[in-house]
């Protein structure tokens, strides 16, 4: 997935505040997924998606370190990056050319261009907005490295999973290649993805206080971020 990293979010008191017009212009688009509409409300698309999301991008930036200094907010440069709304139709027999979501995913400074790699992420979609933190369809090697951490060091998995998370995402039948059936955490070797999302309500989404619930759910997922970026040999 390609990102927008060179639009420049305006300066004002509301940054990391969005109006409920996203869900209104992302409920419309839903409806009218074609050129012609979005050529003609793309101002709207600007003025309440774009241009909100990048001074989240830039409020939640001076709070991110409050996790972890390993990890980029600013929209201006590669880290925390807008996915675009366009979407890439050409291996999926829906050609809708628009996604009627909008999102940030806040990346390790090491991998920044790499979608799957450990991060935060923010999804905001009409009557479906999440926030949290973890990779998702990491890459064989990055996969084999993660389950290779759960193996190598038992306790470290089991104080993430003491701290409460409910893993989310797609898992395999049987227990991969070359890991016991028997093993303790056999459930969590089959994981294809290792994320943990708090949902919230259009509302919360609006109020004035949004950048400190979406750092609360982002420090909930802490521990299993932490713990897949030392399984990636990375600093967090």
């Amino acid at each position: 997935m390609k990102t927008i990293v060179s639009a420049e979010p305006t300066s004002g008191e509301d940054g990391g505040k969005f109006d409920p017009e996203l869900f209104d212009f992302l409920r419309e688009l839903r409806q009218n997924n074609n050129r012609e509409w979005f050529t003609a409300n793309k101002e709207r698309y600007e003025t309440f998606v774009l241009q909100p999301l990048l001074r989240f991008v830039e409020a939640f930036g001076s709070r991110l370190g409050e996790i972890s200094p390993h990890f980029m907010a600013d929209a201006r440069r590669m880290g925390g990056s807008i996915f675009r709304i366009y979407r890439d139709t050409r291996f999926s027999s829906d050609k809708s050319p628009y996604k009627t979501n909008a999102a940030a995913h806040f990346r390790h400074s090491s991998a920044a261009k790499d979608v799957h790699a450990p991060g935060f992420y923010l999804h905001l979609e009409q009557g479906r907005c999440l926030g949290g933190g973890g990779s998702w369809h990491p890459d064989r090697e990055s996969l084999g490295k993660i389950r290779d951490r759960i193996v190598a060091a038992p306790a470290e998995w089991e104080s993430v999973r003491a701290s409460g998370i409910a893993l989310d995402g797609d898992s395999l039948k049987r227990p991969p290649t070359g890991y016991p059936a028997d093993h303790h955490y056999v459930q969590d070797l089959k994981r294809k993805d290792f994320f943990v999302m708090t949902s919230f309500s259009d509302a919360e989404v609006c109020s004035s206080d949004f950048v400190d619930r979406y750092l609360a759910a982002c420090k909930d997922a802490a521990p299993l971020v932490r713990f897949l970026t030392t399984a990636l040999d990375l600093p967090f």
